[in-house]
């Protein structure tokens, strides 16, 4: 059974590390294209909750205490980041493609600020998770 449990965290860990670290780099720029990577980012996340929720059902079960309630924070603030991601840049990544030249600076700015939005959600989760160890 460790075995299942070390492959869970593994992906847990990888898919997290891979949605916080492109959300945060693009973030920074807005010359990167977003939309390359929204699909697997989001692919990502869908991969963070179901193994999230795996490992909160082997470790954690019924039981709340402190540890848990950190954990649920980080988890309402990934959750409100994919909601964000979703939203704002997706809704502009799919704008990008039928719109105009002239537009695509408004549109870009506009994914660039839904990225920076979810980064700081991302790493107010990364924060939780490193955090809810020690309680």
């Amino acid at each position: 059974m460790q075995y299942v449990y070390i492959a869970v965290v593994g992906f847990h860990v990888m898919a997290g590390v891979f949605w916080a670290g492109t959300t945060m780099t693009m973030a920074r720029d807005p010359e990167i294209r977003v939309e390359r990577l929204l699909r697997p980012q989001m692919g990502a996340a869908m991969g963070v909750f179901l193994t999230g929720a795996l490992l909160w059902y082997f470790f954690h079960g019924a039981y709340f205490g402190s540890t848990e309630m950190v954990l649920a924070l980080g988890i309402l603030t990934a959750l409100a980041a994919a909601g964000v991601q979703g939203a704002v840049v997706g809704s502009a990544s799919r704008q990008l493609a039928d719109s105009d030249p002239t537009a695509h600076p408004r549109l870009r700015a506009r994914m660039t600020m839904g990225e920076r939005i979810a980064a700081g959600l991302l790493a107010i989760t990364v924060l939780c998770m490193a955090v809810a160890r020690f309680l």
